[in-house]
């Protein structure tokens, strides 16, 4: 445990150093020493298109587009799709490309996370100072914008280029130029379509230069095509020894996923950004993003961990946006991890702490599974059960999205349980009936009535679940999974009461199903993780997940024996089991230890140069959402003690860690109400 605390003290040093150099209020992370070695770049998303950062000047590592899917890659099944990257520039100073950080001075960039941008800036030469800022505009879903400005330190001259390129997995690239000459402006187009891997969709691109010049004056724009997967814009511009010159790029991303007409339409809303100009364009993002920091956490006493949980939240926030009916992947916008799928890592660990702060946001993720609840109970027919069966891996169509090599598609059933109780949980948030009757309802439902057929009724008390792949997916194909059987205990109870609310007679099987499903125990009292379980290392949160979010466990003495049980078990899986013991330790009055377990879930898991996370300790693979949703629980339902009930939103008596001198969470539930811990 020593090693352990001295790893998280160093780790915590390392990005205390980046705070020191960023603004006092923990809002910007700032990096001037960068390894390109070792550098995880950061991404800055609007819900729909995520830009991840590039160690190298005016370059993006990638473009993801949320939606947009199709069959390529890892194991024969659908993989959420790059698109073109529309924001890749060059910059030649006299004749001299600026293509590498090792060519430039000054080397900084900074994360802006309560306006959700990034800025970099560097000298090059003693010749000029460039700044430049990448926003992903939140107004805008499919645009973003680079924002550039050139400080000229000497006579020089100046060609800023625009690039298109295409992923290597897009094929059939056409690329276009269009110029729209009208009496009171220019817009020179560059576009770019493709087909995705199999044809499936047509995958469109469009970006334009906005010039700060009056109409007639803009410098002259030159098309170049280099190959078949790149073309761009540049244009050439004199500056004078302390001139600065501004300009900016707006582009748009969209597929016939998104639009029946994504050539045209790419271009449509990229003549709309270029016509509403970069003032407005920041303008109304940063209104945007004010507005969703009107729920926030404040801690008073720890900059670090402010600093840290408020990238989480931006993070999140990044990654989802209401009104629509898309889903969260474990790596959010941030690439391709996990093919951009969606797991339990939505419900269970990032969902959750949306739903308190952004009810809305949370009603679009719920939006994603009532819209496939018909592939739901074809899947459940196709495994000879009733209602509606979840699939562990789920994309566009709804279907099961699992490798085959994977046990988990087949056997991991608890999904399905997962998703009913966040849809009774946004009913208890936001006491919604309309949306209960019309969404929430079938959802409950279909769930329910999928275990009444799963269990196997073998005898009083012996209604078993057998053969799944438990919470804790080291144990597979077992029977009688402690989580797995308490989620379906809760589905059950769940439905019948969602029902008794809508004057609708519950199904009374449902109770005498829940009531017979057992919850296996040791004979100490510790709940048994499944029937064969003997005490091996664990993966992840199982057990431990019944005393919260489930409360199948209530006694605090069971609690506290579940958790010196399993805490120990933990082998090096991923980041947020430490956020359900930081919960349990603070619900326990054991603050102190609370704070332990939560910095010992992410601090190992933090990546240079802005401290994106991982997965795990070990593991390079940021950024990892699920962990992110995990400690922002362990911040709202640990240490703000929040808590659901049938009722609403109310709040436990709890005590802060002791170097902390106060907690305020704003911004909760449907009417945005504060809550504070001194």
């Amino acid at each position: 445990m020593k090693k352990i605390t001295l790893a998280i003290l160093a780790v915590c040093c390392v990005f205390n150093v980046i705070i020191a150099q960023g603004s006092p209020d923990a809002w910007i992370i700032k990096t001037s020493n960068i390894d390109a070695s070792n550098y995880y770049g950061v991404t800055v998303a609007n819900g729909m298109v995520g830009v991840v950062s590039s160690a190298d000047p005016f370059k993006v590592k990638d473009v993801v587009l949320n939606g947009a899917f199709d069959l390529y890659g890892r194991g024969r099944v659908s993989n959420i799709l790059k698109t073109f990257n529309f924001l890749n520039m060059y910059l030649e100073v006299d004749g001299s490309r600026i293509e590498s950080f090792k060519q430039v001075q000054n080397y900084q960039q900074a994360l802006d996370m309560k306006h959700a941008n990034l800025t970099t800036s560097f000298d090059f030469d003693n010749k000029v100072s460039v700044s430049y800022t990448y926003y992903s505009l939140r107004q805008l879903p499919y645009t973003a914008l680079v924002d550039v400005t050139i400080t000229a330190n000497k006579d020089v001259d100046i060609t800023p280029a625009s690039v298109m390129e295409a992923p290597d997995m897009l094929k059939d690239v056409e690329n276009y130029y269009n110029e729209i000459d009208r009496p009171h402006v220019r817009i020179s187009l560059l576009t770019s379509t493709a087909k995705s891997p199999t044809g499936k969709l047509l995958m469109a691109a469009s970006n334009s230069f906005l010039f700060d010049e009056p109409h007639g004056s803009e410098p002259s724009v030159i098309h170049e095509m280099w190959d078949n997967n790149m073309h761009l814009l540049k244009f050439r511009k004199h500056l004078r020894a302390g001139e600065k010159y501004h300009f900016a790029v707006a582009g748009s991303a969209i597929t016939s996923a998104h639009n029946d007409d994504p050539l045209n339409e790419a271009e449509r809303l990229t003549i709309f950004a270029t016509l509403e100009g970069r003032n407005r364009l920041v303008q109304f993002h940063d209104n945007a993003w004010d507005s969703l920091w009107k729920s926030d956490i404040i801690i008073d006493g720890d900059d670090a961990t402010q600093q840290e949980v408020r990238s989480m939240l931006y993070h999140l926030y990044s990654f989802v946006r209401e009104g629509t009916s898309y889903s969260l992947s474990p790596m959010g916008l941030s690439g391709l991890g996990y093919n951009g799928h969606t797991f339990w890592d939505t419900e269970l660990w990032m969902y959750p702490g949306l739903l308190l702060l952004h009810p809305g946001i949370a009603r679009s993720l719920l939006e994603y599974r009532f819209q496939r609840l018909e592939a739901a109970k074809h899947n459940a027919f196709s495994h000879g059960y009733k209602g509606a069966m979840f699939p562990w891996e789920s994309a566009a169509s709804g279907n099961e999205e699992t490798p085959v090599w994977a046990l988990s598609g087949p056997f991991e059933h608890h999904i399905t349980a997962d998703i009913a109780v966040a849809a009774w949980n946004y009913y208890c948030v936001t006491q919604d009936k309309n949306w209960l009757r019309e969404k929430g309802w079938p959802l409950l439902k279909e769930t329910a009535d999928f275990w009444t057929s799963r269990v196997e009724r073998n005898s009083p008390g012996h209604y078993d679940i057998k053969n799944v792949v438990a919470a804790d997916e080291w144990a597979e194909n077992i029977d009688n999974n402690a989580f797995t059987n308490a989620a379906a205990k809760a589905n059950l109870q769940y439905a019948a009461k969602a029902a008794v609310i809508l004057g609708i007679t519950p199904d009374p099987d449902w109770a005498i199903v829940a009531a017979n499903i057992p919850i296996l125990k040791f004979d100490d009292g510790v709940t048994k993780e499944h029937a064969s379980y003997v005490g091996e290392k664990i993966k992840q949160a199982d057990v431990n997940l019944l005393a919260y979010p489930l409360h199948e466990v209530t006694d605090p003495v069971a609690i506290k024996k579940d958790l010196d049980y399993y805490e120990p078990r933990v082998g090096e899986g991923p980041a947020m089991t430490h956020a359900i013991f930081a919960i349990l330790y603070e619900r326990l009055g054991m603050p102190d230890k609370a704070y332990d377990a939560f910095k010992e879930g992410y601090a190992h898991n933090m990546r240079p140069p802005f401290g994106v996370l991982a997965e795990t300790a070990t593991g390079n693979n940021p950024y990892f959402a699920t962990g992110a949703g995990g400690m922002i629980q362990a911040m709202l339902n640990g240490f703000g003690g929040l808590e659901i009930t049938p009722a609403g939103i109310t709040q436990l008596k709890v005590k802060l860690p002791a170097k902390w001198r106060s907690l305020t969470i704003t911004g909760v539930g449907v009417d945005g109400k504060t809550y504070t811990v001194k």
